[in-house]
């Protein structure tokens, strides 16, 4: 019994049809998720230059004012998806700063909500003032 060849216009539509349905979906659902804007407010070098201390606001579509701060890697940007180890839901300024001891000291506002407030951030300890 000889075997049926499928048609190449059938192989094509088979094929292209669900990646176009996928393609148009993931970019109707990709306009529809908020754009984050990170916008970096003061960046201080640890001592031992392995980290950079950074606080920064995050937005992403109606988020609410805040300052937040984060280590990472000296030099580089803030990830738009980059772990606050401390969050405020006001816009304010931090005032941080490393001490002698290669540890981080950080003065909150008086006002606004803390939304969160390690106690350490890669085996760094945090003074909260």
């Amino acid at each position: 019994m000889p075997k049926a060849k499928m048609p190449v216009a059938v192989l094509i539509a088979l094929t292209a049809g669900p990646a176009l349905a996928i393609g148009m979906t993931l970019w109707v659902v990709n306009d529809m998720v908020p754009a984050c804007v990170v916008t970096e407010a003061q960046r201080l070098t640890a001592p031992d230059g392995e980290y950079d201390l950074v606080t920064f606001s995050r937005a992403c579509g109606e988020t609410p004012p805040n300052i937040q701060a984060a280590l990472v890697p000296p030099g580089e940007a803030v990830p738009f998806d980059a772990a606050s180890f401390v969050s405020v839901a006001e816009a304010t300024e931090l005032t941080p700063r490393w001490t002698a001891e290669g540890q981080i000291e950080i003065t909150l506002p008086e006002t606004g909500e803390v939304l969160r407030q390690d106690e350490a951030v890669a085996g760094i300890t945090i003074d909260y003032r």
